[in-house]
């Protein structure tokens, strides 16, 4: 081997073990930072997702994580359940609507509010507005149905938006079911 071979491979050799201590040095600045911040990052988004909540029952002074029911939160007011805060799903116009539904303890409609959807611009996306919200305030599983003419017991469907009207209706409706079913299984 020439001796300009020997220097190639001595600084190929050289190269690949400054690469490696690069990556090494950068693996260890990343999880470090990580480290740091994603505790914080995580009470971060406790906090965000606590004000959205408190949005949805402003009574409530904590928030309290359901066992076993994923996504679940009562709401707490001087120690005691006063509501619940669900996520519930629908499939709308445009597709899935997410969205999360306050419930007092018993089974009446607080507000929702909707996390993701993609309905028509200007009459779909009107499901999100409080003067559609409020339809539902105060109404149990039983009202939440979609009705065309105005009626004060039931939902009156958007102005040419009856698909995501129904949607959002059916959403919350489940929501209220299912929070007055664990409801009853909590009196036990």
């Amino acid at each position: 081997m020439s001796h300009d071979a020997h220097e190639q491979n001595d600084s190929i050799f050289k190269v690949g073990i400054n690469l490696t201590l690069a990556c090494l040095l950068a693996s260890a600045v990343i999880a470090g930072t990580y480290a740091l911040t994603a505790p914080v990052a995580a009470k971060s988004k406790i906090e965000l997702d606590n004000k959205a909540r408190k949005e949805l029952v402003a009574d409530a002074e904590d928030f309290k994580a359901i066992d076993g029911k994923k996504g679940w939160f009562a709401a707490l007011k001087n120690g005691k359940v006063i509501a619940y805060v669900v996520p519930t799903e629908s499939k709308g116009y445009g597709g899935a609507i997410e969205m999360i539904a306050a419930v007092s303890t018993e089974g009446k409609v607080i507000d929702y509010a909707i996390l993701k959807f993609n309905e028509t611009p200007g009459l779909g996306d009107k499901a999100d507005k409080p003067e559609f919200r409020k339809r539902f305030v105060g109404k149990e599983a039983h009202d939440l149905e979609v009705v065309k003419v105005p009626s004060d017991k039931n939902i009156q469907a958007l102005t040419g938006a009856t698909i995501t009207s129904r949607a959002v209706t059916k959403g919350i409706k489940e929501a209220a079911e299912e929070v007055t079913a664990f409801v009853a299984t909590q009196k036990k």
